[in-house]
This record gives structure tokens, sequence and C-alpha cells, in this order.
């Protein structure tokens, strides 16, 4: 199944984009399904269909679907209390009946994404469309799995599963009780749903579409848009430039937002254009009328390769593709086998390819967009050659 995640700045008609995307493969008969997390049901408003917790058809080869945050954060909630009873009991704690529990804030980005890996799992379509919320909110929710999996194994690293037996004699000795079976196999469920949502995020064929208004602003949140997509190891399908004013040579009021429109799309040399309606476009006519490119089969995935340098001038040199970095803003810190990247507002902890671990960090320089490390072999760890 291919996915197509679609974000950008807030207010840039992302949600009918995504609604027009998915409609317009359903009609190419490509089994499609459309996701959103709003709270409020904007993807039924564009489709002309009502969405909600139960996956609805919203026309041939469609199906729309607004997993419900509350009802899923409930569930897990009455699940984790009843696991947790002995440690509630034992501190004091009142619990929470199911009808006064409320989402908390981040619980409809959680529920979007199990939603993913459920549907993904679940191998019933051929195209899954992903309403994303805004490219910042986005951007953290795209790196939630990679982070939650990193706290999760430092935190309760499975080697410490080894020490079961110990834990009783332990409790004895230390007149607490011990972390219970029940937190070792939450932990490592977690884990496993973690796992599912970040192979969705890094298969080859999940890619990206930004959606965007031309204009100064717009500008500014593709640039870091695209640099916190290319840290991830993002592909981005295509740049839409919405709602694009006509060419009125008139001298009305849209003469100067059409003309600073025309300036961005000057920088903007790959993007592809959808129109301005005159209006909010509702239902599939609207959305046809929209005449949104279909989805790019053919993305290049983003490669971080290692480069073999040792036999001209003795190094090896990590190239990382980060468009619209800017030199000031860069940092790296190696921390054993990871290297912590930081680029303007986005930061990653990246594992080192096996190759480099048994190597130092020699230096690193912006080129092109591109950020290029060097290596140089540690003597006492790399192989000898006679």
């Amino acid at each position: 199944m291919r996915t197509l995640l679609i974000t950008g700045p807030g207010g840039s008609g992302r949600t009918t984009v995504a609604a027009a995307t998915a409609l317009g493969a359903a009609r190419e008969g490509v089994k499609t399904l459309v996701l959103s997390a709003d709270r409020t049901d904007t993807l039924g408003v564009a489709l002309g269909v009502a969405t909600g917790a139960v996956p609805v058809p919203a026309g041939p080869d469609l199906t729309a679907w607004r997993p419900d945050a509350t009802a899923g954060f409930r569930d897990d909630l009455t699940a984790f209390q009843g696991r947790a009873s002995t440690v509630l009991d034992l501190l004091g704690a009142s619990r929470l009946d199911p009808e006064e529990v409320t989402p908390l804030p981040g619980a409809e980005e959680l529920t979007l994404l199990r939603a993913l890996r459920d549907a993904a799992l679940a191998e019933t379509h051929d195209l899954l469309v992903v309403d994303l919320p805004s490219a910042p909110q986005a951007l953290a929710l795209l790196a939630l799995p990679e982070e939650l999996r990193r706290y999760l194994r430092r935190l309760l690293p499975p080697e410490r599963q080894a020490a079961r037996a110990l834990r009783p004699v332990l409790g004895r000795l230390a007149g607490v009780p011990m972390p219970a079976e029940w937190l070792y196999e939450t932990t490592a469920r977690w884990d496993m749903e973690l796992a599912a949502v970040e192979a969705v995020l890094a298969d080859r064929r999940t890619a990206v579409r930004l959606v965007a208004e031309p204009g100064p602003a717009g500008a500014d949140a593709v640039r870091d848009a695209r640099l916190g997509l290319a840290l991830r190891g993002l592909s981005v399908e295509s740049l839409l430039a919405n709602r694009l004013l006509p060419d009125e040579s008139g001298g009305d009021w849209s003469a100067g937002p059409h003309a600073q429109q025309q300036k961005t799309l000057a920088e903007w040399a790959d993007a592809r254009t959808v129109a301005h309606l005159g209006r909010d476009p509702r239902g599939a006519d609207d959305l046809a009328a929209l005449a949104v490119p279909g989805v790019n089969p053919a993305v290049p995935p983003v490669e971080w390769p290692v480069e073999d340098r040792i036999a001209a001038d003795g190094v090896l040199v990590w190239h990382l593709p980060l468009p619209g970095a800017i030199r000031d803003e860069l940092d790296l810190v190696r921390r054993g086998d990871e290297l912590v990247v930081t680029a303007g507002p986005f930061r990653r902890i990246v594992p080192l390819p096996s190759v480099l671990r048994r190597c130092t960090v020699a230096g690193a320089a912006l080129r092109d967009g591109e950020l290029r490390v060097r290596f140089t072999p540690d003597p006492t760890l790399w192989p000898r050659t006679r």
C-alpha cells in the first residue's frame, strides 16, 4: 500500500486537498482510504459525507475515517487502571470512571498514528491519504514513534527482562514492590505498536505532499517543513501552491495578492498549482473542479549514503541531505553510537551506520543543502590490513 501524508501551514487548505487527492485517486480506480484527526468534521464537509469513528463509504473505491480519540483514550486508560490495580491500591489512588475521562492534548495525534498502523496492517486499500495537522504539529507527530521507542528502551531496556526471577528477592530486600510483570509486557507491546508505525513512515512508498498558499508566510513555512521532513528521512512527493488567484489585469483588489503569489511561485520552481474556486469547496463536484494533481508514483526515497574515501583521503563521508539548512543553525554532537543533529528548530538523534561506529568524527561541512560529516577510522577498532 502506498501512503501519502498531507500537511502544510495552518489555514492552507490541506484538508480540502487531502479530500480532493483521495477522490481523484478513487475515480481512477485506486481503492483509497482517507484519514483525518480533526475533532471537527472538516474532512466530511469537504467530501459532502459525514465522517466519524467508523469508516464510511465516500464514493466508489473511497472510504473516509476520522478515528474517535475520546473512545480510544478511554479504553486505554481503563485497561491501564486494570493492569496497575496493585500499584494504585498501594498508593491509595482513586480510580477514574470511564464516563469522566476526556482526552488529553495530543490524544488525536496518537489516535491518528494508531489508525495509520491499523490501516497499513489491514492491507485492504491501495492508497492511504492522511490529513495530518499543520506542519509544525505534523513534524512533531512524525517524530513521535522513533522518540518514544528510544525513551522506552532507555527506561526499560529489554535486557532487564532477563532478571525477572530476581524481582521477588529484590522486592523483599528493598521493602517495596518491584516493577510488575505487566509493566514489562506493556512496554514490549507499546514498542511493537510504535515499531509498526515507524515501519509505515520509513517505507519507501510513503511520501509527503506539502500544501501552502504562495506568499511570504507560505514560503517560510515550506522552507522549514522541507528541512524538518528531510531530517526525518521523508520524501516530498510534491508541493502544491493552493488557492492560486487568477491573472487579473483590471487593477482590482486581487492584483496585489496575485503579484505576491507569482513572486513566490518563481521561487517554487517545482510547485504545482491549484486554482482558487472563489468559494470553500464542498462536495465531490467542487473537489473535482480543483483539478488537484494525481499522486506521483515515482518519488525517490531520501538516502543518507556513506561514501568510502579512505583510499584517497583516509576518511568516510556521511551525506545527510538537509535542504534549506543554515550553517549557523546547525549543530552536531556524537554520543556513543548516535549522532545528535540539530538543524534550525528541529533535532533528531540518529543511530550511526555500523561502519561509522568504529570511527571518530573528523569534521563536517554544509554544501548545496547537504551536510557532509567526515569520519576517521579508529585504529584501535578498525580491522588491520596486511
